[in-house]
């Protein structure tokens, strides 16, 4: 039996981004359920389905050595988001990827826990390239791909998603 991939902890200066906890999951559940926030995710989902994508975190981690990190307050350790690197087979390249809930939309969370994700995996990972991928008419998401110095590159069309904003990374030195 393999074991399963320990999934660190970064901080930031107002952030943990750590391993989601069963203490997380009403709040993913809740996020995964209202059909605003979670448009970029494919639309709301019943708890059942919640929950397959809230253990679909852990198990990214241990396929691949790296995921998404539940991000929490570091003072109050309340759930915000789920931020951090993503590479699904269907994807046509390593994110990272970001979501919000609605107690963290509009602090700049997602935009500090993307550049710290982004760093850890330049750094531990050895990355020298990443996209973020984004649901058309997401302008929140397309407008923090900018402000974390993103381009686009042309769309990527998923065969059950459709297509999708594709915005590359600068690299690690911060070139695109």
């Amino acid at each position: 039996m393999t074991a399963l991939h320990k999934i660190p902890t970064l901080t930031t200066e107002r952030l943990v981004l750590r391993a989601p906890t069963m203490a997380d999951f009403p709040a993913w559940a809740a996020f995964r359920a209202d059909p605003v926030r979670s448009a970029g995710v494919g639309g709301p989902h019943g708890v059942g389905d919640a929950w397959e994508k809230f253990a679909e975190i852990i198990g990214h981690w241990h396929f691949h050595g790296f995921g998404r990190f539940l991000v929490a307050d570091k003072s109050t350790d309340e759930p915000l988001g789920v931020v951090g690197p993503f590479h699904p087979p269907d994807w046509p390249e390593p994110e990272i990827a970001w979501s919000v809930f609605a107690a963290a939309e509009g602090k700049g969370v997602a935009f500090e826990a993307a550049l710290a994700s982004r760093r850890w995996a330049y750094e531990t990972l050895g990355w020298t390239t990443v996209i973020s991928m984004v649901m058309p008419g997401n302008t929140r998401s397309s407008k923090l791909a900018e402000r974390i110095g993103c381009t686009r590159d042309p769309d990527y069309v998923h065969e059950d998603m459709g297509a999708m904003e594709c915005w590359r990374h600068p690299g690690p030195g911060g070139a695109s």
